[in-house]
């Protein structure tokens, strides 16, 4: 199982703020998932041409299973995340980012304004999470059920989880 975790900072990027959220979500992953895996963190700037040209890099050069993104999903003018991201996807499920802003919504009010989604390329599952650590382990708790699934049936790696942290759902099983 290959994954990466792409970070979408300026102020990160360019080594002024300390990334939170990669961190966040690699050890999300080492706590919940069992099967074993090899994650990758990197950072990027908010651009539009940098985000696309990453994840199609991550999708179809490495080949990697899972793309996680955080970063670069609220209202201001830079944040360009699920822009980028649509820009690459060949399928997109909005039931992620549904869930996920729902869920947060009974954390903080202005989850509202989060702009997350997911989909697939190819054999890769992407999805975009929030920057805040908080929201991520939130919104992961609460989509992360259905990936396992996911990434079977699109022809990606095969994961699981420890259930007693969370149980992968697979019906009829």
């Amino acid at each position: 199982m290959r994954i990466t975790v792409l970070t979408i900072s300026d102020r990160a990027s360019r080594g002024e703020y300390a990334d939170l959220g990669g961190p966040a979500i690699e050890k999300w992953l080492r706590k919940t998932v069992t099967t074993p895996m090899e994650i990758t963190r990197k950072i990027v700037s908010d651009d539009f041409e940098v985000v696309r040209d990453e994840l199609i890099e991550q999708c179809d050069q490495q080949r990697v299973d899972m793309v996680l993104t955080t970063g670069g999903t609220g209202p201001s003018p830079r944040d360009l995340t699920p822009e980028a991201m649509r820009a690459v996807l060949v399928k997109e499920f909005p039931g992620f980012g549904e869930l996920m802003r729902r869920s947060s919504l009974d954390q903080v009010p202005t989850a509202i304004l989060s702009r997350q989604t997911a989909g697939i390329r190819g054999k890769t599952f992407l999805i975009n999470l929030p920057g805040a650590p908080s929201s991520i382990d939130v919104c992961l708790s609460t989509v992360f059920p259905a990936i396992p699934y996911c990434l079977e049936l699109i022809g990606a790696g095969y994961m699981d989880t420890d259930p007693t942290v969370l149980k992968a759902h697979r019906p009829g099983r």
